[in-house]
């Protein structure tokens, strides 16, 4: 059988180009023992990706190879098995990339409960949820009544660091690119103040969202908001460093904080990436899948459609023009 795959065939200088993809036919193959063949139907779009794309060595993980199917998780329905953990017909979740159909050995891949929609899974179960939760409630140990400020709130992880803040009793601020996302965070996910980036007071407006100053920030996106936080952290704050978005298309990356306050205000800074916690992955998919079964967190998902939608599709991650979890639709 004929299928579709993107792969990546150059690597980015600094924006992410239709040159840097291949899309190729392929075939097929027949199964092994202990193979199992998937058919995606829903793939995640990540800020991560470009990270992926880059030829660093040094990073968290491996760069995709140059030839290679562009790496991606989604969800994907199991249409031939030769492994007993993977019948026909289970939904399964999972690192499949940029691609219609796959043969796994089922290695880094789960079996979904049945009846859970993939947006969901995609939104909430899978990279986006794990991330804020790792980041927010294994690494900066917030503490109910205590003052959140998260940027990119009105994206993937942005939005669920803010709902389960909101959850643990914490003071919720976000910051956003536009009047309709801060909207949506106040209004459908219940956060206190969501203010947007592009105001020209943006110092006074997060001052005066934070009067008591700000216990726990969880960094998305760099530029201006991280100076304004920070200069209104409390001692002893936690600073969570998830992503620099804003620097990710820059040839020069902003200049960060004067350092004297972390000694000043004893504070903690701490970067983190998914791959060092892939051990606690079930525990924190049961902690989401509680806050979710329970109405504690929402999500709205950005549909592209087809394959081939994810080439130029991508940098609306970096243009802010998604409107929540960025997926494919194939």
């Amino acid at each position: 059988m004929e299928y579709k795959a993107v792969k990546l065939v150059k690597r980015p200088t600094l924006n992410i180009t239709p040159d840097l993809f291949e899309v190729v036919t392929l075939e097929t193959a027949e199964l092994q023992e202990g193979e199992v063949l998937l058919k995606q139907t829903h793939m995640s779009l990540d800020p991560a990706m470009k990270g992926w794309m880059s030829p660093d060595t040094n990073s968290y993980i491996p760069p995709v190879g140059l030839g290679e199917i562009m790496r991606s998780s989604g969800v994907a329905e199991v249409i031939e098995s030769k492994n007993e953990a993977f019948p026909v017909g289970a939904q399964v979740m999972g690192m499949i990339g940029w691609t219609e159909y796959a043969v796994s050995t089922g290695e880094g891949v789960q079996v979904l409960p049945p009846g859970l929609p993939a947006d969901a899974v995609l939104s909430v179960l899978a990279l986006p949820g794990l991330t804020a939760y790792q980041g927010l409630m294994n690494m900066a140990n917030p503490k109910a009544g205590e003052t959140l400020v998260v940027s990119g709130a009105a994206g993937s992880v942005g939005s669920m660091v803010g709902q389960i803040a909101k959850a643990e009793g914490l003071r919720v601020i976000g910051t956003a690119g536009s009047d309709e996302k801060c909207r949506w965070l106040e209004d459908e996910l219940g956060f206190d103040k969501a203010i947007n980036y592009k105001t020209a007071n943006l110092e006074e407006a997060l001052a005066e969202a934070a009067p008591e100053g700000v216990d726990v920030y969880f960094e998305n996106t760099g530029g201006p908001v991280q100076l304004a936080v920070f200069d209104l952290m409390n001692a002893h704050g936690r600073i969570i460093v998830c992503g620099m978005i804003a620097d990710y298309n820059t040839d020069t990356p902003a200049p960060g904080p004067n350092w004297i306050s972390i000694i000043k205000k004893r504070l903690t800074i701490q970067g983190f990436a998914m791959p060092d916690h892939w051990d606690q992955v079930p525990d924190m998919s049961q902690k989401m899948a509680h806050y979710w079964m329970n109405g504690q967190v929402k999500f709205r998902a950005h549909k592209l459609q087809g394959l081939e939608s994810a080439i130029e599709g991508i940098n609306l991650l970096f243009t802010g023009g998604n409107n929540g979890k960025l997926m494919v639709e194939l």
